[in-house]
């Protein structure tokens, strides 16, 4: 992590535990955050963590780059934001994207610009109902990144997406859910308590059969039917030699829990 505590990272029973943690800064990023945040997430690549969570200290979850790096008026010629995007920004997100575990995130506040993109490219997401999801990038002129034009055009449609990109208007997390953008609005004094129980669980379960299951739905929309139909029948083949297929029949036949080993 950063030397200043930027990015925090706890690995506890199984779960990283990742805290955007520049509060004063509302979790903005700058270089150092960006560096230790993908460190974190290439954390969550060991065998000893089986899920992980993602959130934000201070009132909010992540307000984006920090944008008191890009002030045009100390600089003596525009900036490469493309270079920032594929130093800083890609590598992480593609890491998440691929990463073969399910990562929880509970947005705690207003996520915005590329946070509320970092947000929408977990698995699961649980947002606060004060929380607000707002793509601020026409604001400013630029386009949403982070993955945002995927993300958002995939979860909600193509006019739900124009509509949130051109605008920037706030969208509240209880709409967010009604739209399917985000799986659950929760109460703000049960967020964390929620996603910790959620990620928890997930942590105790059939690992390599949580990760197939991520790779084959994030592959679906991209995929004919038949070609679907031939990565479930591969990933299942895969997935009944494990010896957690094997614990969970053998749970159910003697009428007992699973004690899955991520194995």
């Amino acid at each position: 992590m950063g030397s200043d505590q930027s990015i925090l990272a706890e690995v506890k029973d199984s779960v990283l535990t990742i805290t955007l943690n520049r509060p004063d800064k509302l979790n903005s990023f700058n270089a150092e955050m960006s560096e230790a945040f993908l460190n974190a997430v290439i954390r969550a690549e060991k065998a000893d963590v089986r899920s992980v969570l993602l959130t934000g200290s201070g009132r909010a979850f992540c307000a984006g780059q920090d944008l008191g790096d890009r002030d045009p008026r100390k600089m003596t010629a525009p900036p490469d934001l493309g270079h920032t995007i594929e130093t800083y920004y890609n590598p992480v997100l593609r890491r998440m994207r691929s990463l073969e575990k399910p990562i929880v995130c509970a947005v705690n506040g207003v996520a915005a610009g590329a946070g509320a993109n970092i947000a929408l490219i977990c698995d699961i997401v649980l947002a606060a109902k004060s929380a607000k999801f707002i793509q601020a990038f026409s604001k400013i002129g630029l386009v949403p990144d982070s993955g945002g034009t995927w993300s958002l055009t995939r979860l909600i449609g193509e006019a739900r997406a124009k509509g949130l990109a051109l605008t920037a208007e706030p969208i509240d997390a209880e709409t967010a859910a009604s739209w399917g953008l985000i799986w659950r609005a929760v109460d703000d004094d049960a967020l964390i308590d929620e996603a910790t129980a959620l990620v928890g669980k997930l942590a105790a379960g059939p690992t390599l059969g949580l990760g197939m299951i991520k790779q084959a739905i994030q592959t679906a929309s991209d995929q004919s039917l038949d070609e679907q139909l031939d990565l479930e029948r591969d990933l299942q083949r895969t997935a009944g030699k494990t010896a957690d297929y094997a614990e969970g029949v053998t749970a159910f036949l003697e009428k007992r829990a699973p004690e899955f080993k991520g194995k």
